[in-house]
């Protein structure tokens, strides 16, 4: 059967309020059960004391002694509380103020609470029996009417303490209630104005045990934000990154069609425009290779890797074409431990980061590509002693169309570090940018098989 409340605040006020309540009545219990016991002990041990010097004095001086005795204490009995019986083997009472050897009492090792008649009154009475020599019998006792009377009254006092601790509970849960109910309303309105739009809402911290939800919402908030932000930038880039190659090819085409004068002049305007057209698609490409890859998409691919073949590989490849552009190329590949990657999706991001690299390397200078194990890792790193990056640019030049200023006349869609870093995102590496002073150190960061690192 399922609970019929679906309120959270108002099941968290009913929970607040029974564990007050029950508390509350365990503790007020507590205090009842050892407040009567204590006066029960007491009256135990006030006849025990008592009956111990009685029967002291029958071994003393027999039964004259011991009904003196008790006559005194009757006499000297201020509270009039104390009881005491002395009968002999025929059941004649000697001393005492107790009219007769109550019925209920069969027992010499035991306490006995009975109900008593005292001066025409009924009485609750604390009595124990003792054996006497000679079958003589002594009975101690102690009137509890007083005992009682604080039982009762303690009684009452509890019971109006528990009824005002458990109006306290409700007014209690009345305003833990009410306390949630704020949260989950800066919460509502929190997310209702994100919804509206202003992403720039967060919640408030308190330094109460909510700002655990605060802060998990403000994190889902400024990760929303960042998204955002990100297409935004991707819808203005490729508005202004494709409106330039598309625009030329309408150009061209219409110039052509206006001014060609012979069928080769019309195919060579309408090749540029193919390659205008090109452009534009390979950009597409990359944005669906980056979401692919965001999206894990590849992984299937992966595999055991040695990296040194696959670095070894590209140095002689771009080898021709660093010296092509008056530049040196120098390769520091130490012995690495094998990743779990995919071979292909590895190789075109080191690509591009030695295609940046010559692109924007001055002549006479080298590139430098090295591999070495770091704390678990593999570093890839490719440096070249260009122009480089402020601190500003280096923070965004792996967002998808970013382009620094030293590059805007050059070619590019400012999707290649992009796609490094989508790539090492999909292999559960980092990929960092840092100033080389001068020039650019793009490093890609690895991890290493779990394998190969214990038996590092």
């Amino acid at each position: 059967m399922r609970w019929p409340i679906r309120s959270a605040g108002v099941n968290f006020s009913l929970a607040y309020g029974l564990v007050f309540v029950l508390s509350a009545g365990l503790f007020l219990s507590f205090i009842w059960w050892n407040t009567t016991g204590q006066l029960d002990r007491r009256v135990e041990a006030s006849v025990e004391v008592d009956a111990q010097d009685l029967r002291q004095r029958w071994a003393a001086g027999g039964l004259p002694a011991l009904a003196m005795a008790v006559q005194d204490r009757l006499d000297q009995n201020v509270e009039d509380d104390e009881l005491y019986l002395v009968v002999g083997p025929d059941g004649r009472r000697y001393a005492g103020n107790l009219p007769g050897w109550p019925a209920l009492i069969s027992s010499f090792n035991q306490f006995y609470e009975l109900s008593i008649r005292r001066d025409g009154f009924r009485t609750q009475a604390k009595l124990h029996a003792y054996a006497l020599p000679n079958n003589f019998r002594l009975i101690v006792g102690r009137d509890v009417h007083g005992r009682d009377l604080v039982r009762h009254v303690l009684t009452d006092t509890l019971i109006w303490a528990w009824i005002m601790i458990t109006m306290l509970a409700a007014g209690g849960g009345l305003v833990v209630r009410r306390i949630f109910r704020q949260v989950v309303r800066s919460i509502a309105r929190t997310t209702a104005a994100v919804a509206n739009g202003d992403l720039s809402r967060r919640m408030s911290l308190t330094g109460s045990e909510t700002d655990l939800v605060a802060q998990t919402v403000n994190t889902m908030l400024e990760r929303i934000n960042r998204l955002m932000d990100g297409v935004r930038q991707v819808s203005n880039a490729i508005a202004h990154d494709l409106r330039t190659p598309i625009a030329r090819a309408r150009t061209r085409l219409e110039d052509a069609s206006a001014h060609a004068e012979s069928e080769e002049e019309l195919r060579a305007a309408i090749d540029r425009a193919v390659e205008d057209l090109d452009h534009v698609t390979s950009i597409f490409e990359a944005l669906l290779r980056i979401a692919q890859l965001e999206a894990g998409a590849r992984r299937a691919a992966f595999t055991a890797l040695d990296l040194a073949p696959l670095l070894d590989g590209l140095c002689e490849l771009y080898e021709a074409s660093a010296e092509e552009a008056g530049l040196g190329l120098v390769a520091e590949i130490a012995p690495l431990a094998p990743v779990n990657g995919d071979p292909h999706l590895l190789q075109q991001a080191i690509a591009n980061l030695m295609d940046n690299a010559i692109k924007f390397s001055p002549q006479g200078t080298d590139i430098t590509l090295s591999a070495r194990l770091q704390q678990g890792h593999v570093a890839i790193t490719v440096s070249d002693q260009g122009p480089g990056m402020n601190e500003a640019d280096l923070a965004r030049a792996s967002e998808r169309f970013f382009r620094a200023e030293e590059a805007r006349n050059t070619p590019g869609s400012g999707l290649g570090l992009s796609l490094v870093q989508a790539v090492a995102s999909l292999h559960g590496g980092t990929f960092v940018l840092s100033s080389g002073s001068p020039g650019l150190r793009a490093t890609l960061l690895l991890p290493v098989l779990a394998s190969s690192t214990q038996k590092g």
